[in-house]
């Protein structure tokens, strides 16, 4: 027989965590970083059609420092490069990046000198969308499991440990350059 089983109904338990959780995922406040064709998708997906205001949306922040997610919509420069590290760095914590577009994502078809060959080499990305560009509907979905992820993230010492642990993981992985087969 638990506390479960002695408090009237209506009343809910949970920890500081579950609950910081879920206001950090039902308050997301996105900043525009729309770089090419992605980004005429990812304003469509604010518009009345798609609605992201339904999920606490609505207001696309153009100071990084007003900001907790960055949606890098479309192909990054190496010029672009170091402002999109400037932006990112000027962000609040806790902050996320959603890398949209198969250009964002792996510098889709332009593999040249001038573009970055996926923003992960400048920003640590946490949620992946791809497509040539991507439809409001998978920028919602995506959007969506990002909820899912941030809920799920913990909170103060516990958090700093695990953004040690990613960046050990990041540093230790294998450069595109050096990869072989289907890659180049």
């Amino acid at each position: 027989m638990g506390i479960e089983e002695k408090l009237p109904s209506g009343v809910l338990l949970s920890t500081v965590e579950g609950l910081a959780g879920y206001m950090r995922k039902a308050s997301f406040w996105p900043a525009t970083f729309g770089l090419a064709c992605c980004a005429i998708e990812m304003m469509t997906s604010g518009g009345p059609k798609y609605d992201l205001a339904r999920f606490g949306m609505e207001v696309f922040r153009a100071s990084p420092r007003q900001a907790d997610l960055m949606i890098v919509a479309g192909r990054v420069s190496q010029k672009m490069a170091p402002v999109l590290r400037q932006i990112y760095d000027q962000m609040a914590e806790p902050k996320w990046v959603l890398a949209m577009g198969v250009c964002a994502s792996s510098g889709g078809m332009f593999n040249n000198y001038a573009i970055v060959q996926g923003v992960d080499h400048v920003v640590p990305v946490d949620m992946y969308l791809p497509g040539c560009p991507p439809r409001p509907e998978m920028l919602i979905d995506a959007i969506l499991k990002l909820h899912d992820k941030v809920q799920a993230t913990p909170l103060g010492p516990n958090r700093r440990a695990q953004i040690r642990e990613l960046e050990a993981e990041g540093l230790v992985a294998l450069p595109t350059s050096d990869m072989r087969g289907q890659l180049r």
